[in-house]
């Protein structure tokens, strides 16, 4: 008997959907471009940067092919200005995510009859991971939506690639204990019926809570019918117990 799986991703499923995420590297010897499902990828030639997605660009590290660039967000000066403006600028509100990009316009000269997308459908609208928010193009000041999963791949895999490796690791770890604590303390203002705004989450650190909301939200639902109870008990005088 399979056993139930838990709502909503794992931290291990998140972290493998992290890998599609596009980086930049440089390559060190000629390659050919790959036919990958999500599209083809250009030839690399050294020494010109060329986006991959992190898991090709982790295989290239390990074989001695490539090497990776840091995006913008994850220097260390970049890392202290998220962390400068989390904990005294936005003390109750998470840094804002990169801009999303203007959809792109797609033309369907398919029969609409067999056609996945609707006729209506003109417009693409990407999402993580498949946007450049992680490629030397990213901006500094914002944190992607998988920037805790890749900041942890990148450290592992390349760390001779970082300028200042035990800086970024600090910082990210006060980083995460900072948007961590926001996070608690969110979830403790809840009531029944109310929401909390998540807006700059991560990715993995939605995953990370998933467990601790969801008890924090089922036990909210029990306390409008405990507080009927207790009105029924109080209240009745002891009609419901019967009289003697």
């Amino acid at each position: 008997m399979a056993l139930p799986l838990p709502p909503g991703l794992t931290p291990s499923e998140m972290a493998f959907l992290c890998e599609m995420e596009l980086v930049t590297v440089i390559p060190r010897q000629r390659l050919e471009g790959l036919e990958l499902l999500g599209g083809p990828t250009q030839p690399l030639n050294p020494p010109f940067p060329a986006p991959l997605p992190l898991w090709l660009a982790l295989l290239l590290k390990r074989q001695r092919r490539a090497n990776i660039r840091t995006p913008p967000w994850l220097r260390p000066d970049s890392l202290a200005a998220i962390l400068e403006f989390e904990t005294d600028t936005a003390k109750e509100a998470f840094s804002p995510p990169p801009n999303l990009p203007p959809p792109t316009t797609t033309s369907l000269h398919v029969d609409q009859t067999t056609a996945y997308l609707p006729a209506t459908a003109t417009t693409l609208e990407l999402s993580p991971p498949f946007l450049q928010n992680s490629t030397t193009s990213a901006p500094p000041d914002a944190l992607p939506y998988h920037w805790l999963e890749l900041s942890q791949l990148l450290l592992a895999a390349a760390p001779d690639d970082f300028e200042d490796p035990d800086s970024v690791r600090r910082l990210l770890r006060d980083l995460r204990e900072v948007r961590m604590a926001k996070l608690r303390k969110g979830i403790e203002v809840l009531d029944a019926g109310a929401g909390i705004k998540m807006n700059g989450v991560g990715g993995m650190e939605i995953a990370e809570s998933r467990a601790f909301i969801g008890g924090v939200v089922d036990g909210l639902r029990y306390v409008p019918s405990m507080r009927s109870m207790e009105l029924w008990g109080g209240g009745g005088g002891g009609s419901l117990c019967g009289t003697e």
